[in-house]
């Protein structure tokens, strides 16, 4: 088995480089996804995919990206419990493409 996805999105903003507490570089973005259908009220939905860059990879989208544009991000769904226990999924990305 493979847990491979492959996204196509515009930054819904700016990424802002940030410091962790171990002193790693990092973005939060967000990644808008317009549904190639339109719903019953004939409107477009869209869907939001958060993420997390680090390093290398947040420094570069830090710099050449902003709101907007449009990202390809190659990575890994994974599994994760949030403070109130719940289980969610993230996407750890592996590759992006500017």
């Amino acid at each position: 088995m493979n847990n491979l996805v492959s996204i196509i999105g515009r930054l819904t903003k700016d990424p802002e480089l940030q410091t962790s507490e171990n002193d790693k570089s990092y973005s939060n973005i967000t990644l808008a996804i317009q549904r190639s259908y339109k719903n019953s009220e004939g409107i477009y939905e869209t869907d939001f995919i958060n993420t997390t860059l680090w390093e290398d990879q947040a420094k570069n989208a830090c710099e050449h990206c902003h709101k907007g544009d449009l990202l390809a991000i190659r990575g890994r769904l994974e599994n994760y419990k949030d403070k109130e226990d719940n289980t969610r999924l993230k996407l750890v990305p592996e590759k992006i493409a500017f």
